[in-house]
Order: structure tokens, then C-alpha cells, then sequence
């Protein structure tokens, strides 16, 4: 039995059934997810699964990642309704597929292949290295699905509040490195960078923490360098969902 089976079970909160019936969807999940690592692998690219809350500036970061000339990315996007941020990113040159989830707090395998499959027929892959899949806003569901990604990044905005890491384990301990955004904004905020790190450390020890800014392109340069070395050196996030 699995971690997450062991986990499913203990839970006072859920019944038998429920738990049959949620192991049978995330096997599902893992299963298509497995299938997409042979996907991107065949088509040579590495795949990062971006999450965070809503509002972090998951898209903003895209937009500014996309002017690095070392970092060619597609993307598949996610949200539960309208197409606003794949139109954000399509006006920055850079091709995008959205996926409008409806009622869904996250993405699963199913959708990403063939938002994916879409990308490749209308010739989106092109010259891209990279495919970025921008999750759905929410720092719970994203974390309970694997979706085949090479390194899983986890935003945390400076608005939000320094807590989050503790408050949302799961998501957290998802996460390959940690990304500090607005970080502009520390000051106005009172945004403590140290209780991030503190709480990382218990949960998850020696996950980088970046800190970016829209406003300072050298640290956006300094994630993009983890991202491309990352991929020369192979690195696969050995995080089990």
C-alpha cells in the first residue's frame, strides 16, 4: 500500500467508499501522467508545472521569462474559466493552449494531453525547449496530481503573507523550488523571507527559494539559469503525488 492509500485510509473523514473512489481516480491520473512523460520525452521537451495560488503572478512571470532568448517555452494554461491568460502570453509571442476547467480546482493528466496534442497539431512546440504548464490557482488540489512535469515550482506572492509554507504542506512539499514573487513589495508588506525559509527547511530541507521581481530582470535571469540547468543536467523531481 501506498503512502497515499495509507493516508486515504487513516482519514477519519472519509468513508470506504470514498476512498475506493478517489484511489481509482488518481490511479487513473498517474497511469495518463506516465504516458505524458513518453510524450515530452519524444518530443524533447522538459516540462515544469507552475502552481500557486490565484494572483501569485504566475503569468506575469511567463511574460518576463519569454524575452530570455536561452529559454524558448510553450504553454499549456489553466483555469476555470475564460482565456485571458493563454491571450496574454499569445501577444508576447508565445504559444499557448488554454484549458477551461469549469468547476475544477486543478488540472489533471487527461487534460493536459490533449491541450498538448493541440499545441503539437498547430505547430506550437516549434523551437520551444520548454513547456510551462500554468496550473490552476489554488494551493490545495494541483498538489494530488501528477502530471507527468520534469520539475514542480511552487509560487508563494509577498501579498499573500510569509504562513502559507506550514498552512499548505502539501502543496509545498510538492515542490522541486520555491518561487518569493512581488518581492518588491517585502518592505510594504512586512513579508518575513526568513519564516519562509524556516518552515521550508522542517518540511522539506534544501528546496532553493528564489526571489523575483517583474521589476529586476536579474532575478529573473537567476531562475531561468536553475531552469535551464536543471534540464542540461537531467533532473527529474522524484516527488510522488
Amino acid at each position: 500500500m501506498t503512502d497515499r492509500e495509507k493516508s486515504l485510509n487513516n482519514n477519519p473523514n472519509l468513508s470506504k467508499k470514498n476512498v475506493k473512489i478517489v484511489e481509482k481516480i488518481l490511479s487513473k491520473n498517474d497511469l495518463k501522467a506516465k504516458e505524458l512523460k513518453e510524450k515530452y520525452r519524444a518530443d524533447g521537451l522538459y516540462v515544469i508545472n507552475l502552481m500557486s495560488s490565484p494572483g501569485s503572478g504566475k503569468t506575469t512571470l511567463l511574460e518576463n521569462l519569454c524575452d530570455f532568448e536561452d529559454f524558448k517555452f510553450c504553454v499549456v494554461e489553466g483555469d476555470l474559466q475564460t482565456n485571458r491568460d493563454a491571450d496574454r502570453l499569445i501577444k508576447k509571442g508565445v504559444f499557448a493552449e488554454q484549458i477551461a476547467t469549469g468547476e475544477a480546482c486543478h488540472l489533471e493528466a487527461a487534460m493536459v494531453e490533449t491541450a498538448y496534442d493541440k499545441l503539437k497539431k498547430q505547430g506550437g512546440l516549434g523551437n520551444a525547449d520548454y513547456l510551462v504548464i500554468e496550473n490552476v490557482g489554488n494551493l490545495v488540489c494541483p498538489a494530488s496530481y501528477d502530471l507527468g512535469a520534469a520539475l514542480n515550482i511552487v509560487l508563494l506572492s509577498v501579498p499573500e503573507g510569509d504562513d502559507k509554507v506550514l498552512k499548505y504542506p502539501t502543496m509545498f512539499l510538492c515542490a522541486d523550488a520555491v518561487v518569493i514573487s512581488k518581492s518588491d513589495m517585502i518592505d510594504y508588506f512586512g513579508f518575513k523571507v526568513a519564516q519562509v525559509q524556516e518552515d521550508l527547511a522542517k518540511l522539506k530541507p534544501n528546496v532553493p527559494i528564489f526571489l523575483t521581481s517583474s521589476k529586476d530582470k536579474k532575478s529573473l535571469e537567476i531562475l531561468k539559469d536553475f531552469i535551464v540547468n536543471n534540464k542540461k543536467q537531467g533532473y527529474h523531481s522524484q516527488h510522488s503525488f
